[in-house]
């Protein structure tokens, strides 16, 4: 048992080791005199890369360094939060599901919603594949980023298709490996997010967005989440945090010309370009995140731990992990100290 255990050790470290091999770190500004704040992203649009873009954090946090770590789909966050390599980062809602339930266990909690997923993450198919509906997708190559939000998406749209992963060619890509993999001609249809999405429907059909999914009763959403031992050391800058994202949140709603221009700083794309990409989601205010629909607060934890139990229960159903943890698992995952007012 125990040289087993040592293997599972040691076969996490390489891994996560591989995995922030590829990924872009920031160490920019970095003073060996400070405690470093080690923080996971995404290049979705949301109001976390107007946070980096602008330095929000930083200009808050000034007795800590801020190490922003790129990463590309929430299995590689998931895995760098079982290496203990971050201590706060983005992903979606159904790795989130994942990584609290067996095997994975990961030790985090979920303190904020980036955003609900609407039109910015959609399942689309190559032109002049001869797929016009889910139906037309039995025994074609499909891509997606397993254990993301949008492999449960894929798994969702298949099913309201009368259709099983059997019944497809399921590809695990990322999401430039399965640009590069549309453009190559080597995969019939993608399910994936933002920026990249945009890119596929260029020469593609959208055949469903997460957006029709949601409204089907299989909602998506962007998390950020904290390891429980960062939060415990440090609850005030998980409030710090939680501040600077609300903030991220207000100006999506209410200076977007300012929010696309930090977002296209972020993503490399026109502004043009993240002002209808900031349109496809859909973004809570902060009252509504504290609300009984998403996080809820201290006294009410909110019906967010409904949302990731059933994601739970769906990927047990799919055979994508054992078994689902219990709702009070799930609710004892919402980081919810000092909401509303925490917010500011």
């Amino acid at each position: 048992m125990k040289h087993t255990l040592l293997r599972a050790i040691s076969a996490l470290a390489g891994a996560a080791a591989l995995v922030l091999s590829g990924c872009a770190i920031d160490h920019s500004g970095h003073d060996a005199s400070k405690p470093t704040i080690r923080v996971a992203y995404q290049t979705f649009p949301s109001g976390d890369l107007i946070v980096k873009n602008n330095r929000w954090l930083e200009d808050a946090l000034p007795g800590y360094n801020i190490q922003w770590t790129k990463f590309d789909s929430g299995a590689d966050v998931n895995t760098a939060f079982l290496a203990r390599q971050i201590d706060l980062g983005a992903l979606g809602s159904s790795p989130v599901a994942r990584g609290l339930a067996a095997p994975l266990n990961i030790p985090y909690q979920v303190a904020f919603i980036l955003d609900v997923a609407g039109d910015n993450e959609a399942l689309v198919a190559r032109t002049g594949t001869g797929i016009e509906s889910l139906a037309g997708l039995r025994g074609k190559r499909v891509a997606t980023a397993f254990a993301s939000t949008a492999h449960y998406s894929l798994l969702a749209a298949l099913g309201r298709a009368g259709l099983s992963p059997a019944d497809v060619r399921l590809v695990d890509l990322q999401p430039q490996a399965s640009l590069a993999a549309w453009q190559r001609g080597d995969v019939d249809a993608v399910y994936t997010w933002l920026p990249t999405v945009d890119q596929l429907r260029a020469s593609g059909k959208t055949l469903i967005t997460s957006r029709e999914l949601a409204a089907a009763g299989k909602p998506t959403l962007d998390l950020g989440v904290v390891s429980r031992d960062f939060a415990q050391a440090h609850p005030d800058v998980v409030d710090t945090w939680r501040k600077v994202q609300a903030r991220g949140l207000r100006t999506i709603r209410e200076s977007p010309d300012q929010a696309a221009k930090a977002v296209a700083a972020q993503t490399g794309t026109s502004i043009d370009e993240a002002t209808a990409q900031l349109r496809e989601a859909v973004f809570l205010t902060p009252e509504q995140l504290a609300g009984p629909d998403w996080l809820g607060t201290e006294t009410a934890p909110g019906n967010l731990a409904a949302n990731l139990h059933s994601a739970a229960e769906f990927l047990a159903a799919q055979q994508q992990i054992p078994s689902a943890p219990s709702l009070e698992a799930y609710r004892d995952a919402l980081y919810v100290k000092g909401l509303p007012n925490v917010l500011g």
